[in-house]
């Protein structure tokens, strides 16, 4: 996960406390601003990327020996979590996913956004007749993307306190500051599919949260405490591009491992999930079996009867005698 360390709630509060003293005079005597230094506010995904070529990109992101093949990525202006999204008046996560992405070196970008109209549009001009000879705009240039990615946020809100509490002297300041802690947190999901045969290639889920402290403007002579959010919006944006660092560093890893996955017989030929007069061969197995199993027995042929016994006889004729006489 690449969301910044965090403090235990309780030491927050207590550093948060020990810093808001130090700090009250400038709070009593007004706001404070010093000139802006360039390149001091780096976030998760900070620094830029020409090609394969990454500057000031953030170490903790993974990266890419081998490029996986073109991507495109999707934004559903449509889902619910858009509407959240501009709620709190952030803007497309897709500059930050493009930058995070080419970074990586993982995947070449290839633009399907806003910027494909005026794709389109220059390609009409080169047919209209109006562009210079030799600019150089034919059909069979533009790079098909293998894979899109599409982004997910799930938003869990804040906890913690409210808004800046009231009371007066220096236990109001405290008070303030302390009921105006809150914990954000987000989860971010990305889905890459192949897009010749829309197979989904890879899935992952990813995690960040970070703590929203506002600081009150109040008297130590009973004045009342003023609440403002220190970080009214930009802690949410950075939640949730750390969760995202965070989805798509888990899916290049899975990726560095990839094995398509395979079904016997073919991907998209039926399956080996059979059911009962369907037409695929899983099917034909399972009418087989079904078959074989209703089909009755051949009747036992009975036992064969023993053959009866012949009768023996013996003879009785008497021994013949002589009939003459001797004289």
């Amino acid at each position: 996960m690449l969301a910044s360390p965090t403090l235990a709630p309780g030491r927050l509060v207590g550093a948060v406390l020990k810093s808001t003293l130090l700090l009250s005079p400038l709070l009593l005597a007004g706001c404070l601003a010093t000139a802006p230094t360039m390149g001091e506010n780096k976030g998760t995904v900070s620094g830029a990327a020409g090609g394969a070529t990454a500057e000031n990109q953030n170490s903790k992101l993974e990266h890419c020996d081998e490029t996986l093949g073109t991507l495109a990525i999707f934004e559903d202006t449509n889902a619910p979590w858009w509407s959240q999204l501009r709620d709190r008046q952030l803007g497309s996560t897709l500059p930050v996913l493009r930058l995070m992405v080419q970074q990586s070196n993982c995947f070449v970008i290839v633009e399907r956004g806003k910027a494909f109209a005026n794709m389109e549009r220059e390609r009409a001009l080169m047919q209209s007749g109006e562009v210079r000879s030799g600019s150089n705009f034919g059909q069979g240039q533009m790079v098909a993307a293998d894979y899109t990615m599409s982004p997910e946020i799930q938003f869990s809100g804040k906890t913690g306190g409210g808004g800046g509490g009231i009371g007066t002297g220096a236990i109001g300041l405290l008070t303030a500051v302390a009921a105006n802690i809150n914990q954000n947190e987000a989860s971010t999901t990305l889905l890459l599919v192949d897009n010749r045969s829309g197979v989904q290639i890879s899935a992952a889920e990813g995690t960040a949260k970070n703590f929203d402290f506002g600081f009150g403007a109040a008297s130590f002579f009973g004045g009342g405490a003023v609440a403002g959010g220190a970080y009214a919006k930009t802690p949410a944006g950075k939640v949730i591009t750390a969760a995202f660092a965070d989805s798509y560093n888990q899916m290049v890893k899975a990726l560095r491992n990839y094995k398509a996955q395979t079904v016997k017989g073919g991907l998209g030929t039926g399956g080996r999930l059979g059911v009962q007069g369907g037409s695929t061969a899983a099917s034909k197995d399972v009418d087989g079996a079904a078959a074989t199993t209703a089909a009755p027995k051949p009747a036992a042929k009975p036992a064969a009867k023993p053959a009866p016994k012949k009768a023996t006889t013996t003879s009785t004729t008497p021994p013949a005698t002589g009939t003459g006489t001797s004289k």
